[in-house]
């Protein structure tokens, strides 16, 4: 058996860099020692699809909150909601099934915090058979009741 010299070291498989690693400035500075091709490049706006960028509008959007926000819908509108399914003895919940949308929906317009939708606005006359757009608001529905 030949000597082994217990300074040498024998590697069978050496892993080959990542690319993360060829980039580090380590593997640049030794690249450049070599002589060998360096490439850099700039890249503008990398990682630009970012769902969170703040730039200046964002600073602007929150200032003006007063002119940018949804309409709600009113506390009357509210009130005529309630007093019809009260009439027709529905909870919250019966109204809901009846126009196929969730207990929450009838308990944010009652309360005056929804967005108007036309056609939640369509389904809620329908059902309890009251307007509750236009100048005659709380009216009957023509000739029902």
């Amino acid at each position: 058996m030949a000597e082994a010299d217990w300074d040498e070291v024998t590697y069978l498989r050496k892993k080959t860099p990542r690319a993360a690693q060829l980039r580090s400035q380590q593997a640049v500075n030794a690249a450049q020692r070599k002589g060998a091709q360096v490439d850099t490049t700039k890249k503008y706006n990398a990682g630009g699809n970012r769902q969170h960028m703040n730039n200046k509008d964002t600073a602007k959007l929150d200032r003006e909150t007063e002119e940018l926000h949804h309409n709600r819908v009113s506390m009357d509108v509210g009130k005529i909601i309630q007093r019809a399914r009260q009439e027709k003895n529905f909870t919250q919940k019966d109204l809901a099934t009846k126009i196929n949308e969730k207990p929450q929906v009838i308990n944010d317009y009652e309360a005056g915090r929804a967005i108007p939708n036309n056609q939640i606005f369509n389904k809620l006359e329908r059902v309890l058979g009251v307007k509750l757009r236009g100048k005659d608001k709380g009216k009957p529905m023509g000739g029902k009741k």
